[in-house]
């Protein structure tokens, strides 16, 4: 809240003094882009399983997601000759749970009972961190001042970590995973007369790993990235919007890959599968 009241406060004194664009001049073959968006995330259902068997753990049942989170995003945008745009997108998000264990689980081979003999705790501590960077092109063969329409490929470097903890040290799993996600684009939106506009920017894919990156083994994933954005030209460099996102994806299969790493997960399974909703509000400086 304290950065959404901030970023609030950076916009309105940005209009206030100044006339002109402040990152762009009027005859420039590109224009540079900066946006920032802070809300909140909606777990709308998140399920996760480590390990057949296994537990196939409902977060926001189980595991404290029930409730809202903060979620914040940051984009710069350059476009070349109006038709071409290259984005760059970091979004932090790590999610940090606690949850008092009512029923023993399993997760990724590990097991968590508070009734096993010498177990000392009845609450488990919970990191779901999923954060990325995404570079994207856009090719627009609908560009005009009220209307436009990209279409293009992003690459997204996903950074998980995940990590159940029990709460007094005597059991622990981590499983984290680094590695690109080649994704499709779409981005369109209409201005209308007054300087409100309405913009929509979908990113996703859906593939097996044996069809798509060349293992030799199924793996499932899907992502999608929706949003619908509302906004209003304050000035000919400054927007200021209402964004509401669908954030999800999918991940199941048995990997065949080697445990390279100790925060490697121990089972080969896995199942997850997230959804989330998420509104913010933004600025863009151009």
């Amino acid at each position: 809240m304290r950065k959404l009241i901030l970023t609030v406060v950076m916009v309105l004194a940005a209009a206030a003094l100044f006339a002109d664009p402040v990152l762009n001049r009027e005859d420039s073959w590109y224009n540079v882009s900066l946006s920032y968006e802070n809300g909140f995330i909606k777990v709308l259902s998140h399920k996760l399983q480590f390990g057949d068997p296994g537990t196939l753990f409902d977060y926001v049942t189980q595991g404290g997601q029930e409730i809202l989170f903060p979620f914040e995003r940051f984009t710069a945008d350059l476009e070349i000759f109006r038709r071409h745009r290259v984005t760059l997108l970091y979004q932090p998000l790590t999610i940090e749970t606690q949850t008092k264990l009512e029923a023993p689980i399993t997760i990724d081979g590990t097991l968590f009972d508070p009734a096993a003999p010498g177990a000392r705790y009845e609450s488990l501590d919970l990191k779901y961190g999923f954060p990325f960077w995404r570079v994207s092109y856009l090719y627009f063969p609908i560009k005009r001042d009220n209307a436009w329409l990209g279409l293009g490929l992003s690459l997204q470097l996903r950074n998980a970590s995940i990590v159940f903890a029990a709460s007094d040290g005597t059991a622990l799993t981590v499983s984290q995973n680094l590695g690109p996600v080649p994704i499709l684009k779409l981005r369109g939106g209409y201005l209308f007369s007054g300087g409100l506009y309405l913009e929509t920017e979908v990113d996703g894919f859906y593939a097996s790993s044996k069809f798509f990156n060349g293992a030799d083994f199924e793996f499932e994933g899907s992502i999608l990235d929706a949003n619908l954005r509302a906004g209003f030209a304050l000035r000919d460099y400054l927007d200021i919007f209402a964004n509401l996102r669908f954030l999800g994806g999918t991940a199941t299969g048995t990997s065949q890959y080697d445990k390279d790493y100790w925060t490697d997960g121990v089972e080969k399974y896995s199942n997850n599968r997230l959804a989330t909703l998420t509104f913010t509000l933004g600025a863009t400086l151009r």
